[in-house]
């Protein structure tokens, strides 16, 4: 009986905390005098972490980051949804495939659930220049399976 009465206890205290947590924190991703990037986690069950070296409205060709997340999923295979919204419009969608089965781009590709991703390095992008504004971001990270690896919320505010 000790054993279920601790087990009660441990569950009663775990849905206690999940049912008092509305939303995990926003992160700032950089912060400099004209260029604010913030997320925040949509997944509602992990956060993980997020940096860029560079904070600056022109963005170079390549970015250096670093990304950290404990798996969930498996990922033989790994994509990338961006929605890019304005004052509620979409401006930009796009996927792109960062793991392909026969195709691997990073060390983490093929990784396993309970697995830990932590990658710091250069990504290419084109480069271009963040105009003055508002935007939000829509990031998915999904398997071969179409289960969600990472999801956040971003805001982008350049003056």
């Amino acid at each position: 009986m000790k054993g279920f009465t601790a087990a009660l206890l441990v569950w009663s205290l775990l849905s206690l905390s999940r049912s008092s947590h509305k939303a995990w924190p926003t992160h700032t991703v950089c912060r400099d005098g004209n260029l604010e990037v913030l997320y925040q986690s949509c997944d509602p069950l992990q956060d993980f972490g997020f940096s860029v070296d560079q904070c600056s409205k022109h963005l170079k060709p390549n970015l250096n980051i670093r990304f950290g997340i404990i798996l969930r999923e498996d990922i033989k295979e790994l994509f990338l949804d961006v929605a890019l919204f304005n004052k509620g419009s979409s401006i930009l969608n796009f996927s792109y495939p960062i793991c392909e089965e026969d195709l691997p781009k990073f060390s983490f590709c093929g990784r396993r659930k309970g697995e830990q991703i932590y990658f710091a390095g250069p990504i290419s992008n084109p480069g271009f220049e963040i105009l003055q504004g508002e935007y939000q971001v829509l990031l998915e990270l999904y398997n071969e399976n179409h289960f969600t690896v990472a999801c956040a919320n971003a805001t982008i505010i350049c003056s």
